[in-house]
């Protein structure tokens, strides 16, 4: 049985321009990688010895831990060589990773981020990496065991996250919400325990605070409609692709860019919902057929209606079409915002104020199952919960009973 241990740099490359540091085990041309909770740039690491270069600030201390590693896989595997037992990549596995490798939050992480990558989640990653490296840096770029991760370091975190960086109190709890999200997978992989779980009642809580809602207004709508802008222009296309999401009960950006042609069957929109796959039809309204018009003479690749994906050799590869999906939102964004200017409009236009817009509007006049089927909501608390955003009229009338008018 042919088999052997290296440390090597993941092919990889993070967001910061580094590569996850991991030992290879192959066994019988099988290969395993055990993540060591570390990242180098390509310039610090000497591939030929296995080693960390000079260069790197910690070299020492790596190259230390890379030995110990070694040793540890190494011995693992004539530990498991020695049982006269076929050696299988699930023993190896179970032998080196529960004691030895992933125990480490970093190296977790990475394997969450990698699992993020396998299944196309381009967004997550863009997100969650960085909050990851946010929490990396409080740590000064240093390796933490879970057992660390307590109560008391998470409040340092939180009080770091508001003195350093401009973000909201939402975001602060989604820096929180990644760390147990990887701790969580941890302890499911059966590599922890939860004796020292620092979530939860009495600890450290996962709640976001609520958050201001705000849609548009008829006329507002009605402003952007008739607002001249030529035809052929980006605009008008960013445009087209805000007024077609909000004549679609604000169906989102992401499944925009991917409806197609086929989608269209006898006067109707027949779609899944890509965040939850919730499937349904809507009827195609007149003012959207006038959009879909538009585009009827352009080339059809993949079958798509609009054109921003069309770029793309095939729709297969989910992370390729997210990450282009995140570069037109972008764009689209930045046009929505010239519209504001040109249009007058006091409130941000940006394309999820579409869903938000439909929602002001519809307010108490469509009964909520029936927003839950246009919203496609799995949970009708989640519509009740949304809708509560843009319904007023009782809190307005109190008011007005106090204060008159």
């Amino acid at each position: 049985m042919a088999s052997s241990v290296k440390i090597v740099l993941r092919k990889k490359k993070i967001s910061d321009g580094t590569y996850p540091l991991a030992i290879r085990i192959t066994v019988d041309r099988k290969t395993t990688f055990f993540h060591l909770g570390y990242n180098l740039k390509e310039v610090d690491w000497d591939v030929a010895n296995q080693k960390v270069r000079k260069s790197h600030p910690n070299s020492v201390r790596l190259n230390n831990l890379i030995l110990q590693k070694k040793a540890e896989a190494s011995d693992s595997l004539i530990s498991l060589q020695g049982n006269k037992e076929r050696v299988t990549l699930g023993a190896v596995r179970k032998e080196v990773s529960p004691s030895k490798q992933e125990t480490s939050f970093f190296a977790q992480a990475a394997i969450f981020i990698d699992n993020m990558q396998k299944a196309g989640k381009y967004n997550r990653i863009k997100t969650d990496q960085t909050r990851i490296n946010h929490f990396k840096e409080f740590l000064g770029n240093q390796d933490i065991a879970f057992a660390d991760i307590n109560v008391l370091l998470l409040k340092r975190f939180q009080a770091y996250l508001k003195s350093t960086r401009n973000i909201s109190e939402r975001t602060i709890v989604n820096h929180l919400l990644i760390i147990r999200t990887i701790y969580n997978q941890a302890i499911k992989s059966g590599l922890i325990d939860s004796k020292n779980y620092p979530f939860g009642k009495g600890k450290v809580a996962i709640k976001f605070p609520d958050s201001v809602k705000m849609g548009l207004v008829p006329e507002e709508v009605k402003t952007i409609e008739t607002l001249e802008l030529p035809t052929n222009s980006y605009l008008n296309h960013a445009r087209n692709i805000w007024l077609f999401s909000f004549y679609f009960a604000g169906v989102r950006i992401s499944d925009v860019l991917r409806m197609k042609w086929s989608d269209l069957q006898n006067d109707r929109l027949f779609y899944a919902m890509g965040k939850n796959l919730k499937a349904g039809s809507l009827k195609v309204p007149d003012k959207a057929l006038k959009i879909i018009d538009q585009y009827r003479q352009e080339e059809r690749k993949n079958d798509l209606i609009f054109p921003e994906l069309k770029v793309l050799d095939s729709l297969d590869d989910t992370y390729n079409v997210q990450r282009k999906i995140s570069y037109a939102v972008k764009r689209l964004n930045k046009a929505l915002t010239e519209i504001a200017k040109l249009a007058e409009l006091s409130k941000p236009l940006t394309l999820h104020i579409s869903r938000h817009t439909f929602g002001n509007i519809s307010g108490e006049k469509i009964p909520i199952q029936m927003l839950q089927k246009l919203y496609r909501h799995s949970n009708i608390t989640t519509t009740i919960g949304y809708q509560a955003n843009f319904i007023n009229k009782t809190a307005d009338d109190a008011l007005d009973a106090v204060i008159g008018d």
